[in-house]
């Protein structure tokens, strides 16, 4: 099950995390209040291709969204493009909404936005449908590897 596999992954980093299970949310503010945090401690997690069989994860606050011109001169690239539900369930194991680094089929790189810098927990998905980590965020961005940097705009 894909929630297991996310689970085993968040262990195998070696990070402290939490899990939350609540039910079935409409909104990502309804999530957030089901998993105690701000909507902007709520992190999307994207799959973005760059070209046929070239993927990267980006993390994304949850009162945000990604910014192509800024991701694409953050990756050298004139294209970027996010693939469709089905071919995202493909390559990553998770479905949308539920998508994680941890435990995708594919360890990817990953850009996570410049607000996770900042101190404090967030959560990420992990993995099922009303189930989140609760991590902190350096831990986070550490364990993944992840490139830093301000690559979203304001919802």
């Amino acid at each position: 099950m894909s929630e297991e596999r996310a689970v085993a992954a968040l262990e195998a980093a070696g990070i402290p995390f939490e899990v939350t299970r609540h039910g079935q949310v409409a909104t990502l503010a309804e999530a957030a209040d089901a998993r105690g945090v701000d909507p902007a401690r709520l992190i999307k997690t994207i799959v973005v291709r760059r070209a046929d069989e070239d993927y990267l994860f980006v993390l994304v606050p949850g009162d945000r969204q990604i910014s192509w011109p800024k991701l694409r001169a953050l990756l050298g690239v004139s294209r970027l493009s996010m693939p469709s539900k089905e071919v995202a369930f493909e390559v990553t194991g998770y479905e949308r909404g539920t998508i994680t680094p941890f435990g995708s089929f594919h360890r990817w790189p990953v850009v996570a936005d410049s607000r996770l810098s900042e101190p404090g927990p967030v959560s990420i998905g992990a993995g099922a449908h009303g189930v989140g980590a609760t991590v902190d965020a350096a831990d986070l961005t550490a364990a993944l590897d992840a490139t830093v940097a301000d690559v979203t705009d304001p919802a």
